[in-house]
């Protein structure tokens, strides 16, 4: 009897577990469906196609060789996966379990529904370190570390399958597809995922620790495996199996020819490890995609949201030179480094005083990588909506300084500011007349002065917030957000809320 492997955010054969098992089973199916509703949702975009397109080329040639390449067929899975049932005469369903979006998590109730009444199991195996059902944070570590230090598994053999039609990968999902131009996103498919990890843990991330902060070094000392993470080209176990060896092989260098890898091999195990956690935020409470994780803070931005103010974030056109930089790189590059997505948002957030969902949406659309159960735990976390976080707001000219000394970022993306001068390349709007004609930039002309005093505005934003929390229900709510949400890995004596770091969505 045919066993059929539903292939989702797991598009590899290496250290498969569901392609795995089900071989060991009978003759392997292996389907994946392009759904037309999936990629009409608001979060999704061209760039997650064509990055996803890209793997299952390479997928499809993969199990090619294994015997049996990828089925491709579209439409609602429940129907698909309903006449492929009847006409293969399949025996089980096999998948990994997915924390995706309110839709997806929809689309695998009705799933679940179609199989109990064609009576056919389905098997969900996990691929990262998230609990199912209820979640015991206390404990949560340690069965992480369980299933990383799991041995890998092996591509099987698979029988083919000729009275199967594998069917046409389409250029875009449906008829009619907003295009998404990306001139530098990153290449998907399995060889750039272990050239990303390869390159990072031999070569590019020795300063890893030390460059991730800045857009001008993170590009290349950032490990950029989070999209391969995000489509499943890797796997969360490779990654961390990887990393560890590398460290052991660090350890027997001497000690003057080791340089500062092992801290750099350390900072990015942790970050590995951050990325589950977050994404057992969603999995645990999937409502916080569309509320504020703290219930207390209702109705404090959600009806004020200028439009107008958005647009022009959007746009990156906030008058902050770094702030408009970064989102430009990020419409051109589909990445950018962590430190930078938690200063859109916060600026965002409360400099613009936007409610989160709408900027996160936008941003989701944007990052190549982006992940559903770490982006919206995050997105609140850098708007202050968590209860159990410190408030970071971000100062973009703070930042700008600290992060783009002479400049040189803000005049890679934004070329009508190329020959203002490094004493006001971070504060345009503050040049004389007579430098800003010199510089042949008028601020209000060819750049727009900022939205708001983004000193102003700041301290506003946090007395609003500040105020609500000190409330005695929001300080009940925040003790029980934290024993359902919060890390144990540096518990503090009270057990109250701790600052977590400011890592934003994937900043591998």
């Amino acid at each position: 009897m045919t066993q059929l492997v539903w292939f989702k955010r797991d598009l590899r054969i290496e250290d498969n577990e569901v392609l795995s098992s089900a071989a060991s089973h009978g003759p392997v199916l292996p389907l994946y469906i392009i759904e037309p509703d999936l990629w009409r949702q608001p979060d999704s975009s061209g760039r997650h196609w064509a990055f996803c397109r890209e793997s299952l080329l390479s997928l499809r040639e993969a199990l090619a060789d294994l015997g049996q390449p990828l089925v491709i067929r579209q439409g609602r899975a429940d129907a698909v996966l309903r006449k492929l049932i009847r006409a293969a005469r399949v025996e089980a369903v096999w998948s990994h379990q997915e924390t995706g979006n309110g839709w997806s998590f929809e689309r695998d109730r009705s799933v679940a529904d179609i199989l109990a009444d064609e009576g056919i199991p389905w098997h969900q195996y996990r691929q990262h370190g998230v609990v199912r059902g209820s979640c015991n944070r206390d404990t949560w570590s340690k069965q992480w570390e369980q299933l990383m230090a799991c041995q890998r598994f092996e591509p099987p053999r698979l029988r083919p399958l000729p009275q199967i039609d594998p069917g046409a990968l389409p250029d875009v999902p449906f008829p009619g597809y907003a295009d998404d131009v990306c001139p530098e996103r990153q290449a998907g498919g399995r060889k750039a995922a272990a050239d990303a990890l390869d390159t990072f843990l031999e070569e590019r991330g020795e300063r890893y620790h030390r460059e991730m902060s800045s857009p001008l070094t993170a590009g290349v000392s950032c490990s950029r495996i989070s999209t391969h993470l995000a489509f499943g080209t890797l796997s969360m176990r490779e990654a961390v199996q990887a990393t560890r060896q590398r460290k052991s092989a660090v350890k027997q260098l001497l000690p003057g020819a080791r340089g500062t890898w092992p801290r750099a091999l350390s900072a990015f195990e942790g970050r590995l490890h951050w990325h589950c956690h977050f994404m057992q935020k969603l999995e645990s409470e999937p409502r916080i995609e569309f509320e504020n994780m703290h219930q207390s803070l209702n109705g404090l931005r959600e009806q004020q949201t200028d439009l107008h103010l958005l647009e022009s974030w959007m746009r990156g056109e906030t008058g902050w030179p770094f702030v408009d930089a970064c989102m430009r790189a990020l419409r051109q590059t589909g990445w950018l480094n962590f430190r930078m997505r938690a200063m859109l948002m916060s600026v965002a957030s409360y400099q613009l005083w936007l409610h989160w969902r709408m900027p996160s949406l936008h941003l989701a659309r944007l990052f190549t990588d982006y992940e559903p159960g770490i982006h919206y735990p995050q997105a609140q976390m850098q708007s202050g909506t968590t209860g159990i976080n410190s408030l970071r707001i971000y100062n973009p000219v703070k930042q700008s300084r600290d992060q783009d000394p002479d400049g040189d970022f803000i005049r890679r993306w934004l070329p009508e500011l190329e020959s203002v001068k490094p004493a006001w390349i971070h504060t345009p709007w503050l040049m004389p007349g007579s430098e800003q004609r010199a510089s042949g930039i008028i601020i209000g002309k060819q750049y727009p002065p900022p939205l708001v005093d983004h000193e102003a505005a700041a301290k506003l934003a946090r007395s609003r917030i500040v105020q609500a929390r000190r409330e005695q229900k929001a300080r009940h709510e925040s003790r029980n957000i934290f024993e359902r949400h919060g890390s144990r890995r540096k518990m503090r004596r009270s057990r109250q809320p701790s600052p977590q770091a400011d890592l934003f969505s994937h900043d591998t």
